[in-house]
């Protein structure tokens, strides 16, 4: 019983070889994503003058500024946009590469662009700079549906919350150091701008120099490479000890659970009915995360807060305030998600942002009339950001790995990751135009749909805290009502009891 109590104990550890390669895979790649959310904020109004005296060189004229909005949006969205094709390539890249492979040739969308847009002003080319958005779009895309998978596959069961959480983490330090980064006396200045879009590639750099050193998924290995041997060494170079048959053994039962319904394409998938509620709640989580315009407080930071009231020289330090809160917030999300559970993380965290959305829209209606109005504006962003970071930001991807097994897992990112990128280009580019038709109103559209996403959460999405990647789906057997199958032998049947417990 001791020895029993000592092994459950090991295999729950964070080693070494698990907490670099969690590090190295979020920082190379999650601070990517979020840095590049971010970036553009700050040198703003540079950016927009470089495209002006760059367009009067060429020919003469300046750009009229409905032209000249629509190609900043333009060159925002151009990153959500690429994020979307970056989605599309997830399934082919991890099934061919695998989940560490992806990441590696990932780096490509990094490297080649953080030198196209540091050399975009020495070129005078603003083209550079919207091309390059893209690429570092489908780097974002690709990595922000890799990375959790690869982690999710690599932790224990105990540990999975808590590194799926990791991620995000490192989005939210991304979008921080781009903000202090582009303070006005650092990088936010006439020759400091292009070197501020460049240092993207730098993580990047570190990444591929790093990664190839830590395993690959060992469920890749054995499920996706059928290497028996190679998967057990990943094992155990990972949990420290070499007693990991019973941990193999249940990547084997997943493995032939799923062998008569083979690789699962992203049209099979949607037809699916021992899949429905998992697709069903992907769309809505990752739709609800986006379209709740967490990302418009990002790419419009510095407005809203000029909006807001607070004067043109303290805006970068209330942005940069703001980007910290968020880490903080999101550290927290770390420690506590395997305490209190993912559903519970995303019922307060939706309900919150509801209720800062709706204060914000009254902030903002009567700060004219009532002095003291723009700072419960600025109170209500950051309500609103700790709302996003402690469920809504980073619990959704942790769910596709939790609630899929290895052979849809793919599929399911290309479709959680493409609702997520459309929603967010869907935002950046149409959110200045809400913001000049709505003015304060523009927030109710965010607190109807967080207030939707509360609901569909509380009705629909189970507790998966501690749950084996089977007990999970055993769960949603009975929500789908596929205790017999199809004869179509879908990707559920013959599911073998879990005995793990």
């Amino acid at each position: 019983m001791e020895q029993e109590g000592q092994e459950k104990k090991k295999e729950g550890r964070l080693t070494l070889v698990l907490a670099l390669a969690t590090l190295i895979a979020a920082f190379g790649s999650s601070f990517q994503y979020g840095y590049n959310v971010s970036v553009v904020n700050s040198p703003a109004e540079l950016m927009r003058q470089f495209y002006n005296d760059t367009y009067y060189d060429r020919t003469g004229e300046l750009i009229d500024e409905f032209p000249l909005t629509l190609l900043w949006s333009v060159t925002v969205s151009m990153f959500p946009f690429g994020g979307f094709v970056g989605s599309l390539l997830v399934g082919p890249l991890v099934n061919k590469f695998g989940r560490k492979g992806a990441l590696l040739f990932n780096n490509v969308f990094s490297i080649v662009p953080a030198i196209l847009m540091g050399c975009s002003e020495v070129a005078r080319s603003f083209e550079l700079i919207i091309v390059s958005r893209l690429l570092v779009g489908i780097c974002a895309g690709v990595s922000s549906n890799v990375v959790p998978m690869y982690l999710g596959e690599l932790a224990p069961k105990n540990l999975r919350g808590a590194l799926g959480v990791v991620p995000q983490l490192f989005i939210t330090i991304g979008i921080l150091v781009a903000q202090l980064f582009g303070l006005r006396s650092i990088l936010a200045n006439k020759k400091g701008w292009p070197i501020l879009l460049g240092l993207t590639g730098v993580p990047a750099a570190l990444q591929l120099l790093l990664l190839p050193f830590f395993p690959e998924s060992p469920r890749y290995l054995l499920i996706g490479r059928k290497n028996q041997e190679a998967a057990r060494k990943a094992l155990q170079t990972l949990r420290g000890w070499d007693e990991v048959d019973e941990e193999l053994e249940e990547i084997r039962r997943e493995d032939e659970a799923e062998r008569a319904a083979g690789l699962v394409s992203v049209r099979r998938l949607c037809g699916m009915r021992a899949l429905r509620w998992q697709l069903i709640s992907v769309v809505a989580l990752m739709g609800g995360q986006q379209l709740s315009g967490v990302n418009a407080i990002y790419y419009y930071a510095d407005q809203i807060y000029l909006s807001a009231g607070v004067r043109d020289t303290d805006v970068q330090y209330v942005t940069a305030g703001t980007g910290a809160v968020n880490v903080l917030m999101t550290v927290c999300t770390v420690f506590v998600v395997e305490f209190l559970g993912r559903r519970l993380l995303l019922l307060l965290g939706f309900f919150t942002c509801f209720a800062a959305c709706c204060v914000l829209t009254a902030a903002l209606a009567l700060q004219d009339t009532v002095s003291w109005m723009p700072y419960i504006s600025i109170v209500c962003i950051i309500v609103y950001v700790i709302g996003h970071a402690i469920g809504p930001s980073p619990i959704p991807a942790l769910l596709i790995t939790e609630i899929f097994l290895q052979s849809s897992r793919p599929a399911a990112y290309m479709v959680g990751g493409s609702v997520h990128w459309l929603s967010n280009f869907t935002v950046g580019l149409v959110f200045p135009f809400i913001q000049v038709g709505l003015g304060a109103y523009s927030f109710i559209i965010f607190g109807v749909i967080c207030l939707l996403t509360t609901i569909y959460t509380f009705l629909i999405v189970p507790e998966t805290k501690g749950k084996s990647f089977i007990e999970i789906n055993q769960t949603f057997i009975r929500m789908n009502k596929v205790a017999e199958v199809s004869p179509d032998r879908e990707e559920l049947k013959d599911f073998p009891p879990d005995v793990s417990e």
